[in-house]
């Protein structure tokens, strides 16, 4: 048996292992959860989607942002969307901010960086621009660019149930 939080299908190789199971005739089972790159947002306050701000997202993995030439086409990625939701870019933000700005996306793009820890999300709002300097972020968090960003800067009182409360 294995457990994998949230979705298997979105960053977490469920896909991969799925085909090497079937390959080997070993039954197996899939569970979809909810992807951190939906509900680490929404706990803090941030649709993805909103009537007047945004009809469109992407979720898109940071952590190849390093490479010499990244498996990411941010130049086509940088304006296709409303939302781009980013995860594994606790180190690669800054870059990526840098090739978004670089192709099309404006400085004053709103940018909230969330972080979940085991019963609420927390959001740091700031500017696409901002971040181009650079920015001290902790594993793992879950970072959403676009204009829904700013709506994380009010109160909410979503949150996750702990354990306990189930």
């Amino acid at each position: 048996m294995r457990l994998k939080c949230g979705d298997p299908f979105v960053f977490g190789r469920g896909g991969e292992e799925a085909e090497v199971l079937a390959a080997e005739g070993i039954p197996f089972e899939i569970v979809p959860g909810v992807s951190a790159a939906i509900a680490v947002p929404a706990c803090a306050g941030i649709p993805l989607t909103h009537r007047r701000l945004s009809s469109s997202f992407a979720v898109v993995t940071g952590h190849d942002c390093d490479k010499a030439r990244p498996d990411v086409d941010w130049a086509r990625l940088a304006t296709a969307v409303d939302t781009l939701v980013i995860m594994m870019a606790a180190r690669t933000l800054p870059r990526i901010a840098r090739e978004l700005i670089a192709h099309g996306r404006s400085p004053d793009t709103p940018v909230a960086v969330t972080h979940l820890n085991s019963t609420e999300a927390t959001a740091i709002t700031t500017t696409l621009g901002a971040v181009t300097g650079g920015i001290e972020l902790v594993p793992p968090v879950v970072v959403v660019v676009g204009e829904v960003a700013a709506l994380g800067q009010r109160r909410t009182t979503a949150s996750l149930l702990s354990a306990e409360a189930l």
